[in-house]
């Protein structure tokens, strides 16, 4: 079922969902391209058939193993229809040549947005509003003012900034925490850096935007957890391995975290996960960047970057 040599292989089902611009850069460019047999995301076995004659992936969340690189030797780019290369073995593809792109900034707005949409539902508890009033009960439920509370921003990027800046609007003290970052960034944005233990400690709200390294334990693990404040909130919509579900969700059974508010998983779809059935917890599929205007740029931007590469050109956004 691999493909015939030359094409594009494009894995993920978001790609040009709401466009065909970026099947136009293919069409003008003459390069033939079409999307995978299989749904997203793809086995690594399916993944290996599809790469077999590729000469390009666009790939979302689907494992770009060792593996999948060694069957595909007429492959020359990689691009994540996104920004986190995680599921991608860079290291393997550096090694075979294999360049390696992204779409850095195109969903900034869009996940900035889905993070603070989060996390107003989960402190004024929307989801269960919404159900009250469908189930014909009416209940009203409380729940804090965002002004005057402290967020922590973990991984202060593009997106990290975005949500500080949305933050400050509702009129919240931000601290965030970057080790990557000089001193001068953070004081451009209005917040105060600190270290992560720190960070907890001082959050009424934690929100994680930072990338996931392969094989690393989860950043707040049980010990973390119990770091941050008795009615506290979390939102995720960064990595799933970033956060220990097991232990989150028991801190939602016990009381001792208010809410949280999870969009990316450890699996996914999130078959088993103990947050499926936490209390106060407000859980949607991965789908922080699924705007309209990001899923135009994202695909634009990866496939003009895939024609650059197979026209023997540097691309606008390298990862490797």
């Amino acid at each position: 079922m691999s493909g015939s040599t030359g094409e594009v292989v494009v894995t993920t089902q978001s790609f040009a969902r709401y466009t065909d611009s970026p099947w136009r850069v293919f069409e003008e460019a003459g390069v033939p391209a079409r999307r995978s047999r299989f749904a997203h995301p793809l086995a690594e076995d399916e993944l290996v058939q599809e790469a077999a004659g590729a000469a390009a992936l666009i790939v979302g969340l689907d494992p770009v193993t060792a593996r999948v690189i060694e069957a595909a030797p007429s492959l020359r780019v990689i691009a994540k229809h996104g920004v986190g290369v995680d599921n991608i073995d860079v290291a393997a593809a550096k090694a075979a040549g294999i360049r390696v792109v992204n779409a850095p900034g195109a969903n900034t707005t869009a996940v900035a947005d889905m993070t603070m949409a989060l996390l107003l539902a989960a402190v004024r508890q929307i989801v269960p509003a919404h159900s009250s009033v469908v189930q014909g009960r009416w209940d009203r439920f409380f729940g804090p003012e965002l002004a005057g509370r402290t967020l922590a921003v973990i991984g202060f990027g593009r997106i990290g900034q975005a949500v500080a800046r949305r933050a400050r609007g509702f009129d919240m003290t931000v601290v965030a925490h970057d080790p990557h970052l000089p001193a001068e960034v953070f004081a451009e944005h209005g917040v105060r850096a600190a270290g992560l233990d720190e960070c907890l400690q001082a959050a009424d709200a934690v929100t994680l935007h930072l990338p996931l390294a392969p094989g690393a334990p989860p950043l707040l693990g049980r010990a973390e957890l119990a770091r941050l404040r008795p009615g506290a909130y979390l939102v995720n919509t960064a990595r799933g391995g970033l956060v220990d579900e097991a232990a989150l969700a028991e801190a939602l059974r016990e009381g001792r975290l208010a809410g949280a508010a999870v969009d990316v998983f450890a699996s996914e779809p999130p078959h088993g996960s103990p947050l499926l059935d936490a209390p106060n917890v407000v859980l949607t599929p991965h789908c922080g960047a699924f705007s309209h205007e990001a899923n135009a740029a994202m695909g634009t931007t990866v496939a003009t970057d895939v024609v650059r590469v197979l026209r023997g050109l540097d691309p606008a956004n390298p990862v490797v």
